[in-house]
């Protein structure tokens, strides 16, 4: 599956979110959407990234902004992982992989010789109109929120 492309819409979903309950895109139209897909709750790089997001949440707040991150850990290990590092952004649970295979994050990856599917680490930056305005793929994490948000302020 392709990765949808700056200008396409973005395609909508319903997912299990932390804390409980759920949240869809859909319900989200009129504001901007961060949805950053990333492998794994509690790793260094996954925590790194959801600290520095959950750090500039005001800066995105007062642009108009949402910040989802989304990986196939299960709403529990959502709820540990915002705990454990005072987490404020939205993490949604994907555990059929669903959502990330409709943005094209859901890759075949390798470690030590060995083949499996996984998420790729990106990020959409979505318009309160539901159109895809940036895309960042394979992310490096460190600087990452900083260029998003620079993004959305049109620096």
């Amino acid at each position: 599956m392709t990765k949808p492309s700056i200008g396409d819409h973005a395609p909508d979903f319903t997912l299990p979110r932390d804390g409980g309950g759920t949240i869809s895109l859909r319900d989200l139209r009129g504001r901007n959407v961060v949805l950053y897909f990333y492998p794994k709750d509690d790793t260094t790089g996954c925590t790194a990234e959801a600290v520095a997001f959950t750090a500039m949440l005001p800066e995105f707040e007062a642009l108009n902004t949402s910040i989802i991150g989304v990986s196939p850990d299960s709403v529990a290990r959502h709820d540990k992982f915002v705990a454990k590092h005072g987490l404020r952004v939205i993490l949604a649970s994907d555990e059929e992989s669903r959502t990330s295979e409709a943005y094209g994050v859901w890759v075949q990856k390798s470690m030590y010789g060995r083949s499996y599917m996984g998420v790729e680490r990106a990020t959409f930056l979505i318009g309160g109109d539901g159109r895809i305005r940036a895309v960042w793929p394979k992310v490096k994490v460190a600087g990452h929120a900083e260029e998003v948000l620079k993004a959305l302020r049109g620096d």
